[in-house]
C-alpha cells in the first residue's frame, strides 16, 4: 500500500501523535474504534514486512514509542492510520502491521506473542490464514491479532506450526493444517504435497 505523504500543511509529527496518544492512554487498549476525530493528512512512517517502523525513512529504535504507536493502529478499508482522539493519519504498511515471533501450545490452543507484545489464542476469534503466492506457490501465514488487524506469522514459527500439521477433510477437500481451540485451520491442500 503506497501512500503520498502531505504531513507540512497540517502540522503532524510523530511526536505530536505520541503526545496524543499518552494523553489519552489508560488501561487496556485504547479504543480506536470509537473515536472518530477528523483526517488530518498522511504521515511519513512505514511498517515494513519484517515488523520494522519507520519514521522518515529511519528506523524508530525505541520499542516502547513503537508499542505506543502499535496501540492506537487502526484499519479502516485497506487503509491503516494512527488514530487519537483528535487526530486521525495515514501510515503505510507494507504486509501486515505486526509479526507473530513465537507461539506455545497450552491446552491444545496455540498462543502467538508479536514484536509488539500482543498476545492471542488461535481460534475463531483469533483465525489463522494463509495466502499463497499466485507465481510462486510461496505461503504467507497470518494470524488475526485485534480488531481487523492481523500479524505475519515469521519463517521459524510456520515450520513449527507445519510441524504440528494433521490432514482433515475441510469444505469437502483434504487438507493439510492444524488445529487450536478445536478449530482447524487449513494451510495447503493434501493433494498439492509432495
Amino acid at each position: 500500500m503506497t501512500k503520498t505523504t502531505n504531513t507540512s500543511q497540517v502540522g503532524i509529527s510523530a511526536e505530536s501523535i505520541a503526545a496524543s496518544a499518552r494523553a489519552a492512554g489508560g488501561k487496556g487498549s485504547p479504543p480506536v474504534d470509537k473515536w472518530n476525530p477528523p483526517y488530518c493528512g498522511d504521515l511519513d512512517m512505514r511498517i515494513a514486512r519484517d515488523g520494522t517502523w519507520f519514521y522518515l525513512g529511519t528506523p524508530i529504535g525505541r520499542h516502547g514509542l513503537v508499542k505506543l504507536f502499535s496501540s492506537i493502529l487502526r484499519k479502516d478499508g485497506e487503509d491503516y492510520f494512527l488514530v487519537t482522539p483528535v487526530e486521525k493519519v495515514g501510515i503505510t504498511v507494507e504486509d501486515a502491521p505486526f509479526v507473530a515471533v513465537d507461539f506455545v501450545i497450552e491446552d491444545g490452543a496455540l498462543r502467538f506473542v508479536t514484536n509488539v507484545e500482543d498476545a492471542v489464542v488461535a481460534g475463531p476469534d483469533h483465525p489463522i490464514r494463509v495466502e499463497r503466492d499466485p507465481e510462486t506457490g510461496e505461503p504467507s501465514p497470518y494470524v488475526l491479532i485485534r480488531r481487523n488487524l492481523e500479524a505475519l506469522i515469521d519463517r521459524k514459527s510456520f515450520y513449527r506450526l507445519v510441524d504440528l500439521g494433521e490432514h482433515r477433510d475441510h469444505e469437502g477437500t483434504r487438507w493439510f493444517g492444524v488445529t487450536s481451540q478445536d478449530t482447524f485451520f487449513p494451510i495447503i491442500p493434501s493433494a498439492e504435497l509432495p
